[in-house]
Parts: C-alpha cells; sequence; structure tokens
C-alpha cells in the first residue's frame, strides 16, 4: 500500500518551502497523486537529504532536562491521552506491516514448495528457469535495497513527525497547518496565522463549531457549551476543545476582513518599547478569555484616561493575546504623548477593533512587493509576519522609505532577509524627490504585472505610489493600500 504524505509535511522532512516543492511538481521534477507525495518519490527526488532521525527526540529530551521548565514541557508534549492516542495509532501501524510480512513470509514458502514439487517433474529447460527463479529470489530477499538505510530512517523522521505533530487541513479554504504540543485545534490555527471564527475560546459561545470531514480528534478541554445530536452526528466539534490524534480535514470558515466584528476589550501594558524620540511601540496583552480577532495590517484605537487614537498593528494575529502597536510622536496627539511620557507595564488600555481592511489576499499565489512610507512600516510589518506565518508568497520583497524616524527596526528587516531564502530587504533613505524614489524602485521590476503590491503611507504618498507603479505595468486591481493619516 502506497504511504503518501502531504505537501506540508514533505516541506518539513526535506527541509524545503512549500513554493519551491510547488515549482519542482510543476517543472515535472516531484510526482504528486492528488496533491500527495508517495514515499518513493521523496526518496527518488531528494536522494541526498541527510535524515536526521532523532532530532525530534533530542529536542524534547533538551526540555526534559530543564528543570524550570514544566510549563514548557507542557507546551512542547501533546496531552498525554492525544499522546496515548498517537502511539496506539503507531502500534496499530507496526502491528499491520509485522503482519503483512508474515504473510509475504507464507506466500514466500508456499513459492518455495511449489517450485520443488515442479522440478521433480519438469523438463531440464523448466528446471534451469525454475533455478534461476529461486536464485534471484534468494539473492533479492537476502540483500538489502540500495536505500533501505536512507529509507530507515526517512520513516523514522516522518513517524516521530507524526507523533509531535499532526497535520490539519481546512476546508474548503485550503488551508494548511500542524498542531503541536498542547494546543487545541484553534490554538494552532491563530498560531499560523490562519483566522478560523471563534468567540470566547474557552467553549462557552459555540462560536468555533467546525465539522471534522475525516482524521480523528481528542476532547482536551471540557467545554459547556451543548452540541446537539444532530450536530455529533455530523461530526461537529468545538475547534477550542478539541486537539487532532492524526491528521486531519475539517471544514471550517475563515474569516476575511468584513467577517471580524469590532471588539472591545480591556488589555494590559507589558511594555513601552521607544525606538528614537520620534518612534515608540506599546505592547499589550489582551485578556484570556477575550482575545482580539484581527487580521494582519489592520488597526485599532486605543484609550487610556480619556485620551484616545487610532493606530496600526505591528504584530502577527499568530502572536496569541501579545498585540504591537507602533505610534509616531506627533504634535497634538495626546495618546502618543501619554505613551512616551508616562504609560507604564500593567496600566490599563482600552482597545477598540479591528478596523480597516487593508490586509492580506490569501487566494494569490504571486510574488509580493511590501511598500512602507515612515510610520507606514507598522502594518507592512504586520502583513510581512502574517505572510510568513501562512506560508503564502512566492517571493516578498520589502522597500522601507525612511522619514525622521528612520529605519527603527531595521535590524529586525535583516534578520528577516538573513533567514528566509525568498525575503529582500531594501532600506530607503529620506528623499526631497519622492517621484525619482519610486521610479528608481519600480525600474527593477520590469515584469511589475506578476505582481501583488502592499503599500502604506499618508493619503498623498499613496496615490503618487500608485500612479508609479500601475503606470509601470502593475495591474491596478493588484495594489493594496492603506493609509495611516485616514
Amino acid at each position: 500500500m502506497s504511504h503518501l504524505l502531504p505537501l506540508s509535511r514533505v516541506a518539513r522532512l526535506v527541509g524545503q518551502s512549500r513554493h519551491a516543492l510547488q515549482e519542482m511538481i510543476r517543472s515535472g521534477a516531484l510526482a504528486t497523486f492528488d496533491g500527495m507525495v508517495e514515499f518513493d518519490e521523496l526518496l527518488r527526488a531528494f536522494p541526498d537529504v541527510k535524515w536526521d532521525d532523532d532530532a525530534e527526540l533530542r529536542r524534547v529530551n533538551e526540555i526534559k532536562e530543564k528543570a524550570f521548565a514544566k510549563r514548557v514541557l507542557e507546551r512542547a508534549l501533546p496531552d498525554k491521552e492525544v499522546l496515548a492516542a498517537r502511539l496506539t495509532e503507531l502500534g496499530n501501524d507496526y502491528a499491520a506491516a509485522k503482519a503483512l510480512l508474515a504473510h509475504y513470509a507464507s506466500v514466500m514458502a508456499w513459492l518455495d514448495e511449489k517450485i520443488d514439487e515442479i522440478e521433480e517433474e519438469g523438463s531440464a529447460e523448466t528446471r534451469h528457469a525454475l533455478h534461476t527463479v529461486r536464485a534471484f529470489l534468494l539473492r533479492n530477499l537476502a540483500e538489502a535495497p540500495a536505500d533501505a538505510a536512507q529509507a530507515q530512517a526517512a520513516i523514522a523522521h516522518e513517524r516521530i513527525l507524526r507523533i509531535m505533530s499532526a497535520h490539519v487541513t481546512i476546508q474548503p479554504s485550503g488551508h494548511e497547518f500542524f498542531v503541536e504540543g498542547n494546543d487545541t485545534l484553534l490554538e494552532a490555527a491563530l498560531r499560523n496565522g490562519v483566522s478560523l471564527n471563534y468567540g470566547c475560546s474557552n467553549g462557552n459561545c459555540g462560536d468555533c463549531k467546525a465539522r471534522l470531514v475525516s482524521g480523528e480528534v481528542k476532547k482536551v478541554h471540557a467545554h459547556d457549551y451543548v452540541l446537539k445530536q444532530a450536530e455529533k452526528d455530523r461530526g461537529v466539534i468545538l475547534l477550542c476543545s478539541y486537539a487532532p490524534v492524526n491528521d486531519v480535514v475539517v471544514e471550517a470558515n475563515v474569516a476575511g476582513a468584513r467577517d471580524i466584528p469590532v471588539q472591545e476589550i480591556t488589555a494590559k501594558v507589558k511594555s513601552v518599547e521607544v525606538f528614537n524620540p520620534h518612534m515608540a511601540a506599546l505592547h499589550i496583552l489582551a485578556p484570556r478569555s477575550q482575545r482580539l480577532r484581527f487580521l494582519g495590517g489592520q488597526g485599532v484605537r486605543l484609550t487610556v484616561d480619556g485620551a484616545s487614537g487610532r493606530y496600526a498593528i505591528a504584530s502577527c494575529p499568530c502572536e496569541d493575546r501579545h498585540i504591537e502597536v507602533q505610534i509616531p510622536r506627533r504634535e497634538a496627539d495626546v495618546f502618543a504623548e501619554a505613551l512616551f511620557t508616562r504609560l507604564k507595564a500593567n496600566d490599563s488600555v482600552a482597545v477598540e477593533g479591528p478596523y480597516g481592511e487593508f490586509v492580506l489576499d490569501e487566494d494569490s499565489p504571486r510574488p509580493v512587493i511590501f511598500l512602507a512610507f515612515g510610520a507606514g512600516f507598522a502594518p507592512i510589518k504586520s502583513l510581512v509576519q502574517h505572510a510568513m506565518s501562512l506560508d503564502l508568497a512566492e517571493s516578498m520583497d520589502l522597500h522601507w522609505l525612511a522619514d525622521v524616524a528612520g529605519h527603527y527596526q531595521d535590524n529586525l528587516c535583516r534578520a528577516w532577509a538573513d533567514a528566509l531564502d525568498n525575503f529582500a530587504y531594501v532600506p530607503h533613505p529620506p528623499v526631497d524627490d519622492l517621484d525619482a524614489a519610486l521610479r528608481a524602485i519600480v525600474t527593477d521590476y520590469p515584469d511589475l504585472h506578476r505582481f501583488d503590491v502592499y503599500a502604506a503611507g499618508t493619503a498623498a504618498q499613496l496615490e503618487r505610489a500608485e500612479a508609479a507603479f500601475t503606470g509601470a505595468g502593475l495591474h491596478r486591481p493588484r495594489w493594496f493600500a492603506g493609509a495611516i493619516d485616514a
């Protein structure tokens, strides 16, 4: 029976991005069957991969050795019942393989007896042919295949990955992600930037109902919401209360910008990070029972002691309850003044949002150009990190045109470029002639019709940038803009 692997798991096994594998598929270098890769094809296409079959076990052992890390260990390892179920499934696979081998051994014994019987009654020519067949079978059964060691290491590594994580496919959107450690389906989806519908996230509201299409799940958190028997019969579960035992397919809605309601929460200040006299970041933590739902590129209204302001979120939706908002210090902005002068850890901040539709087109496979004007880096940063978590774009180029605040997170952008093969970062100094700077950028892209462009800045900057890019060949529907002075 063929051993088929989803493309996401193949990417993990061989250390390649999904986009690199998809390019191999398009070029014919990697064959697939219904979007899956057969194990023999994996070994053929990647003969030089060094399979590290105990890397995951070493990682777990390192965690175990840290005496302080009880909570980290709980996060790294699956729930004990889920782990037991995965080990049981692995044991069943092993038993099935042993039974199949025993059956093959019986078939070979029967075949050997039949050869003996025919040899006794056959002609010299028949006996010679049977002798040749017997010699061939004995020789090939006694010799291990040339790639046996590689296959054994690869299978061992893949099995460890299956114990430590489960692959999830969301229908009909096609989103894929892995559930690792003690995460529920909902927690893992949010951690991977997939914006599934949910409300309270603790089993009370039922907003995260979804249908299990295939695979097996285990309840890991109790929930007060009562599912109807008809729903249970259809395979309906609460994403916030269940974890996958094995690879699963789930039918659930992925929210768009217009699907997420405006929420009001009270968050606590974690820290205030002052980059320079012109720019600071406010790091806040949403309540455990009332996380803020948002998409990369959206914004919020913040209020403290009557001072209020609307700003772009600079963090990824995948960052659990942590929210980062970058705020420039501008004249007459009383909230910004409070941030720079008196806000401190554990202060309460009222948060209202999200607002805006400057979000990723998750259905687009095109390469992406991100264009940030000054403080417009905040929503662009959120979009970049969201795209990274979803593994969306074929490639990403970030152009940051600085203002008086400079490239205040230059090291972060350079770290992205160092870590990712498909990410390029180009910082641009403050300029007097914006049109000339834009012309210089578009000159580097003679095939702009292939790209999506996401730009954030003032309305005036965006108007001139749109004219430059569409004038150089960008298709107008592929221009996405977020004004930070709206």
